[in-house]
């Protein structure tokens, strides 16, 4: 008798152990939890460089994984209890081989989390573009020759007889510069990057489209002399081409425009060299979205 008691107790130990453990597996809190990121505006960055997502969590930034693709919706598997602690998403450009764990200096959106999601957007990282504003001129000061006038675009106002700041804008945050174009017959080319609206850009000395005669004033600007790009051919007539100023990564990610553009004008095809014409907002001044998690 007492062997079958001492039996008996066994199989239900057993039983009782593995019910206990089928009920543990069926409730398995899980670790991780899904991100989903809904962005406007980004365009792809080429091979060489990635956006990367990154959450703030107790002021330190892990990360969310890397993605190319610019199509949303995108969701992104990330710890459970990080997310839920994150205070703030941040999206920055890396290169596509990274050897630094670190963001880059280059961010491009940024929102802090309300509840469950987080607005972002790319003001408060990279600029507020929302009150910029711009005057240029058409003039070529690199060279001697004053029959080619119109083949020169300089961002600076001269309206009151002395050449003075043409661009406001707002100081730009680091991992980023400014940019000036002029879309020549479809062709973007580069005026030259800057950081300082009133001093030269950096290619004033370096340019491979500038006279003979000296850089310029100390404004950004180019001269289209000599030296063109294939398919085109210089001096020209920047009249009804089309003038930008864009917001560049840095290092940038391509020789093209990127995304942002705060100002543009299409030069009116009787404008006059040597005279202010003002610039209007550009098809991109901000950057958008929304993180859930």
């Amino acid at each position: 008798m007492i062997k079958k008691v001492i039996f008996s107790t066994m199989v239900f130990m057993v039983l009782l152990t593995s019910c206990s453990s089928d009920d543990d597996n069926n409730f398995i809190v899980p670790t991780n939890s899904e991100l989903t990121l809904n962005l406007s505006g980004l365009e792809p960055l080429g091979s060489d460089y990635v956006y990367e997502g990154w959450i703030i969590v107790n002021g330190e930034p892990i990360s969310t994984g890397t993605f190319s693709s610019v199509t949303f919706p995108q969701t992104f598997s990330v710890n459970r209890s990080q997310l839920t602690s994150a205070t703030m998403f941040v999206l920055s450009i890396e290169p596509a081989i990274d050897i630094d764990p670190a963001p880059a200096e280059t961010k491009i959106l940024a929102g802090v989390f309300s509840g469950s999601s987080a607005q972002v957007d790319s003001n408060s990282i990279v600029g507020d573009f929302s009150s910029s504003s711009g005057t240029y001129i058409l003039a070529t000061p690199t060279d001697m020759d004053d029959t080619n006038e119109a083949s020169g675009v300089w961002f600076l106002d001269n309206s009151s007889g002395s050449p003075m700041t043409g661009l406001s804008l707002p100081e730009l945050q680091n991992g980023w510069k400014y940019e000036g174009w002029a879309v020549i017959d479809g062709m973007p080319v580069s005026t030259g990057t800057f950081t300082s609206v009133m001093d030269f850009d950096d290619n004033a000395e370096t340019s491979p489209y500038k006279g003979d005669s000296g850089n310029g004033p100390s404004f950004p600007g180019e001269d289209y002399l000599q030296n063109a790009p294939t398919g085109l051919s210089f001096p020209t007539d920047l009249r009804g081409t089309t003038v930008v100023i864009s917001v560049e990564p840095y290092p940038d990610n391509s020789p093209m425009p990127f995304t942002l553009k705060p100002l543009a004008h299409m030069v009116p095809n009787d404008a006059m060299v040597h005279s202010a014409i003002t610039m209007n907002e550009g098809p991109t001044v901000s950057l958008s979205g929304t993180v859930t998690r």
